[in-house]
């Protein structure tokens, strides 16, 4: 039998989740029950996903947002109902930001890269002395239009005050509005993040440069969609992932 502990473990190691600073508690956020035949992988923790994933009989569920920050409320009020219900159904909740945003294979940035077929891939976006994003090359000079088609969803945001033709592109999932200006520096033709802000649109016109917001959670579905297929893989378990849709 498969153990949680055992799953925990591999996953920080293949991470390298103990060397990177981050606002989550990354790991084992709330224990459930020790052995493990199904695991259900999604965006975000919240009661929503939970009873989906209660019904659909996980002993543990995955997730790129947790429970945990650096930061927590008293366990009151909504948090009080989401952890009351995770130990009533005895599951276990495991989560992964920075390291799923920034790992060089299975990261949502590197899975945004590889849908675009992006060529000469380079780190791009400092945060917190770390560069958690990439940059390189389209296989082709593609309009906008074209580099929507590459993704499952329309995006809810986008500014064309670049290039008809984008050559350079620089991704950053979730919210990566804060290093769009790195983008512009390094000479992007587009740049491509989950959700935005109100500067955005200004440092876009003066930068001369593209801006895509496919969603905050539509970017980072596809870091644990392929962390589900390496764990279903290395421990022979049933896994599903469940989408609580977002448009945020």
């Amino acid at each position: 039998m498969v153990t949680r502990n055992s799953i925990i473990d591999y996953i920080n190691d293949y991470l390298g989740s103990a060397l990177i600073k981050d606002a989550s508690q990354n790991g084992l956020q709330v224990e459930g029950r020790e052995n493990i035949r199904k695991i259900v992988f999604g965006v975000s923790a919240n009661l929503e996903f939970f009873k989906k994933a209660a019904a659909a009989k996980a002993d543990m569920v995955i997730t790129h947002h947790g429970l945990l920050w650096s930061q927590n409320p008293a366990v009151t009020g909504i948090f009080k109902k989401r952890i009351e219900f995770l130990i009533k159904h005895d599951i276990n909740l495991a989560s992964w930001h920075l390291p799923l945003d920034m790992h060089a294979v299975l990261g949502n940035n590197a899975q945004m890269v590889k849908k675009l077929g992006v060529k000469n891939i380079k780190s791009f976006g400092v945060y917190h002395g770390v560069k958690i994003g990439f940059m390189g090359l389209l296989p082709k000079e593609m309009t906008l239009k074209e580099v929507e088609s590459k993704f499952a969803v329309k995006p809810n945001l986008v500014f064309n005050f670049g290039k008809s033709k984008n050559k350079i592109v620089a991704i950053i999932s979730g919210g990566g509005y804060d290093m769009f200006e790195q983008a512009v520096d390094a000479g992007a033709d587009l740049f491509i993040t989950g959700s935005s802000e109100e500067f955005v649109q200004e440092i876009a016109r003066e930068g001369k440069i593209n801006y895509m917001a496919l969603g905050h959670y539509n970017s980072e579905v596809y870091g644990v969609k392929a962390l589900m297929g390496l764990v279903g893989k290395k421990f022979k378990v049933s896994t599903e992932f469940i989408d609580v849709a977002n448009p945020i």
